[in-house]
């Protein structure tokens, strides 16, 4: 796919290639089923410690603190320290970004759904 196609699919035309690759960042980041569960924790429940998203889960603290750190290189969650321990908390533009991303590409699927049934009907 060349970078215009890209970025007609990341919902702008006018869309940068750095802006295509960040959101690329992000969907390769969503697309592994234990961070996308990592994330949904930390939107549910809001910023937590390592240890508190370890609680319950068949996951060692190296594993979440590694899945989350290429979270954090895809922009979409950091970390501060409070105290002893890190507290991780979700960044909320990168998944705006990836959600206008999205809604770019339903728009098209859209409007060719919408000329494929006046092609049909016509």
């Amino acid at each position: 796919m060349s970078v215009k196609q890209l970025s007609a699919t990341a919902g702008s035309p006018r869309t940068s290639r750095r802006t295509i690759k960040k959101t690329a960042l992000i969907f390769a980041a969503l697309g592994d089923e234990t961070r996308l569960r990592l994330v949904a924790r930390l939107s549910a429940d809001g910023p937590m410690s390592i240890a508190r998203l370890t609680e319950g889960a068949s996951i060692t603290r190296q594993a979440v603190t590694k899945h989350l750190r290429v979270l954090a290189n895809a922009g979409v969650t950091s970390s501060s320290r409070l105290g002893r321990e890190s507290v991780w908390e979700l960044e909320q533009e990168p998944l705006d970004a990836a959600r206008r991303c999205l809604d770019g590409i339903s728009e098209q699927w859209d409007a060719a759904l919408d000329r494929l049934k006046r092609f049909v009907e016509g």
